[in-house]
């Protein structure tokens, strides 16, 4: 990699928040930086070179840091949420069941061979996407509260079952792989609650504010790259690594200067070169080839809303249900880790991420399709206030 080469990558970057400018379109700042990685890579001029090991490495890192933001915005300490938890776990749980039946239908039907994947996929929601459209909206209430629960549940059960699923025949590798970088976070969530109760969290924080050294963010990426360490050599993806310390940092409560300087470090570069790089390696051209991949991805993305509309018979308002079938983080994942495991077949990842595309529309419908509603006198609406959340692909 080249100077030249970051020069583009960064002014590439510049795509996603111009074609995220307009608030009221609701789209992913993602959409813009895969569009000009599509552009520049594989499908279109070639420019880019996504298999150059270091752009490579360094979007790996991209990858785990954005599930690591992905993982703290999960609003795991909020105590309203708490109260709608078992109807939003109910409805993740029947929305699974139905995903259950889809997935392998979607598969058999075009003889992919991946219907547990496409369960997962199905089922998955994205509360980076979810939890900033309900801000924007101003909206609150009880069906609020119980929308975010089961998309919270959901994208955390999703990102754990997805390397499981991806690969079935080496399932149980995986799942000793996750035991061992699940125990490694919950380690970490006792540690730094103990720094934190014990004050020397707070004590660190106003030496480091004063003498400007940055120590929880150098804790923060030395810890992340521990676990993506471990995650290697168990065999697993980076990508649980990455969240799961992500809500261990959640569980404790995210520093709010921790939280601007990862916003920094995240959207101003790490995780746009990501984006690029994976826009760069999907082949377009390949729907050319194999034209029944699009009606895959149609499929994908229909049942995606479709199981979750359904949610209707719960007594889920149907633009609710639809807002929950967002998805970005799980099928980029299912993408970057299919693609480094060589299980997906040509065109198949292109697919999944028009699925993904499909339910980023229906959900800028949705979000048109509820009323605003202002907060009440003394209410933080559906989540705690936070400092400007960064976007992931959860």
């Amino acid at each position: 990699m080249t100077f030249q080469t970051l020069a583009l990558i960064s002014v590439l970057g510049l795509a996603g928040p111009l074609l995220a400018w307009r608030r009221s379109w609701h789209l992913p700042v993602i959409l813009g930086e895969l569009a000009a990685g599509i552009i520049f890579g594989t499908t279109g001029f070639g420019v880019l070179d996504p298999a150059e090991p270091t752009f490579a490495f360094i979007a790996n890192i991209g990858f785990a840091v954005v599930m690591f933001v992905a993982g703290t915005h999960v609003p795991v300490r909020n105590a309203a949420i708490r109260s709608a938890l078992g109807t939003g776990a109910l409805r993740a749980v029947l929305v699974g069941v139905a995903a259950a039946l889809l997935g392998p239908l979607v598969s058999d039907f075009f003889d992919m061979g991946h219907g547990a994947m496409y369960a997962v996929l199905i089922a998955s929601s994205s509360a980076a996407l979810v939890l900033p459209v309900i801000d924007s909206q101003g909206l609150t209430g009880k069906p609020v509260l119980e929308l975010t629960a089961q998309v919270a549940i959901a994208d955390a059960a999703c990102v754990v079952a997805l390397p499981l699923m991806i690969d079935p025949r080496h399932a149980g590798r995986a799942a000793l792989g996750a035991l061992a970088v699940a125990a490694a976070a919950v380690v970490v969530y006792f540690v730094l609650r103990y720094l934190e109760t014990s004050g020397i969290r707070h004590r660190m924080h106003k030496i480091s504010e004063d003498r400007q050294f940055a120590l929880e963010l150098r804790v923060s990426l030395a810890l992340l790259f521990l676990l993506g360490a471990l995650a290697t050599r168990s065999q697993v993806s980076i990508m649980l690594a990455g969240f799961a310390l992500g809500l261990a940092v959640a569980a404790v409560g995210e520093p709010r200067r921790v939280a601007r300087q990862l916003f920094g470090i995240s959207d101003g570069f790490l995780a746009p070169l990501f984006f690029i790089w994976l826009g760069a390696r999907l082949n377009l051209r390949e729907f050319g080839q194999q034209p029944h991949l699009i009606l895959l991805g149609l499929a994908l993305g229909g049942a995606a809303v479709l199981a979750h509309a359904l949610m209707r018979l719960s007594g889920q308002p149907i633009p609710f249900g639809v807002m929950a079938s967002a998805q970005i983080g799980v099928p980029v994942a299912a993408v970057t880790v299919g693609t480094q495991l060589h299980v997906l077949k040509p065109g198949e990842a292109s697919a999944l991420m028009l699925g993904a595309l499909i339910t980023v529309a229906a959900t800028a419908w949705a979000a048109r399709a509820i009323p605003a509603t202002p907060p009440a006198a003394g209410s933080n609406g559906a989540a705690e206030p936070e400092p400007p959340s960064p976007k992931s692909p959860s």
